[in-house]
């Protein structure tokens, strides 16, 4: 077997393994806040789990990035990372109280923030067989395809009469699934390092430059990208025009539905920019920025049709973001210091996301326009930046 046709096998063994993930951790999410409740939990209490979780899962992969290059064992923490970011998901069937199942979704990000930047290392190696952008685009396509298929499956229990218990307890089919593939993973590529040649350029004692230039546009589209919820909680109280009333789209049960039309589009999004990055390289990042600054304007101050366009491009842009962001980085850094360049990324990225949410939410609460002019200004900001950093890999 050719190194480009085992490269691309390794990653698609990987993306099954984060589309079982996905599946199971994105299907308990789907119900954690609404399951917490019926345990007795405050609204205040199931916002601070939220937040403490995702707070733990960017910034504790600073740590994780680090320890992962210090100690080369890529492969045994990704593993570690895996098996507490699912494993533990099929338990919240049995938390009898809200203090139990806080404790088990803060175990599961905390599992995710473990896995992510050692992952991300093993990723990029095969990328470099087959394209960084497409190894990576491929991988967080597949990604959604189980972020989907996991809430899809929790929600047909619960409709079936299983309850709480019995969509968590489903979800430990795509968590052994997924691990068991890991493992084979790891048994037929246990030194995924040699897909890749060092590049004799690329040496120093910390990260360069043009990496930090880069986090900080990176930075600035995702302070400016409202998370779903935000969105959700728009079209929950109804503040799409009046004027398509009649047509309305966004009730309790259509929101899910353009949550799942924004992964689907995420998905190949993910494949076409990745493609389109290997050819063209981070000026891509112009273009997919470009489209996916104007979701703001489409979903919160459009009606119903143009809101539907605006969760198009807020798709594209979750799936650019979630493939030749991460692919641009492994062209910039020392392979030796991969994983704490992936660390500083996810880090980088997720507090400036949690900072530009709670911003949007405050501004949200004085004026809908004043959200929609700081997201869209925010990531026009990233624009020159990111043309910056492709004319720099060009020289």
């Amino acid at each position: 077997m050719s190194q480009k046709k085992a490269a691309l096998k390794f990653v698609i063994l990987l993306g099954i393994v984060s589309l079982c993930a996905d599946a199971t951790y994105e299907g308990a999410r789907s119900i954690t806040g609404a399951y917490l409740g019926v345990l007795g939990a405050s609204a205040t209490v199931v916002g601070l789990v939220a937040g403490l979780g995702e707070l733990i899962g960017y910034g504790f992969r600073l740590v994780i990035g680090y320890i992962s290059d210090q100690t080369r064992k890529y492969w045994g923490i990704t593993t570690l990372g895996y098996v507490v970011n699912t494993a533990v998901v099929p338990f919240l069937a049995l938390a009898g109280r809200w203090e139990v199942a806080a404790g088990l979704m803060i175990a599961e990000r905390t599992g995710k923030a473990i896995r992510t930047p050692p992952r991300d290392v093993l990723l990029s190696h095969a990328a470099t067989q087959v394209g960084r952008g497409f190894g990576f685009g491929l991988h967080e396509a597949l990604d959604q395809i189980g972020a989907v298929m996991g809430p899809l499956a929790v929600a047909a229990v619960i409709y079936l009469k299983g309850g709480y218990q019995g969509g968590f307890a489903i979800l430990i089919v795509p968590a052994v699934l997924g691990l068991s593939v890991l493992l084979v993973a790891q048994w037929l590529y246990p030194n995924p390092r040699d897909f890749e040649q060092e590049t004799p350029t690329l040496k120093g004692e910390g990260l360069p430059q043009v990496f930090w230039i880069y986090l900080g546009a990176v930075a600035l589209v995702a302070a400016g990208y409202a998370d779903f919820p935000l969105i959700a909680y728009h079209f929950q109280k109804g503040a799409i025009a009046q004027s398509a009333a009649p047509e309305a789209i966004a009730t309790e049960q259509t929101i899910p539905l353009l949550y799942a039309l924004a992964m689907g589009v995420d998905a190949v999004a993910a494949l076409i920019f990745g493609r389109l990055f290997d050819r063209a390289g981070i000026s891509i990042l112009v273009v997919a920025v470009f489209l996916s600054l104007m979701f703001a304007p489409l979903v919160f101050l459009g009606n119903s049709h143009l809101a539907i366009v605006g969760m198009i491009l807020w798709g594209i842009g979750m799936g650019a973001q979630e493939s030749i962001l991460k692919a641009a980085v492994a062209g910039m850094v020392p392979m030796d210091k991969r994983a704490s360049a992936y660390g500083t990324f996810s880090a980088g990225y997720g507090l400036s996301w949690f900072l530009g949410s709670a911003l949007m939410g405050i501004l949200y609460d004085q004026s809908v326009s004043l959200l929609v002019v700081f997201s869209v200004v925010i990531q026009f900001a990233a624009i020159p930046i990111f043309w910056l950093v492709g004319r720099h890999n060009m020289n």
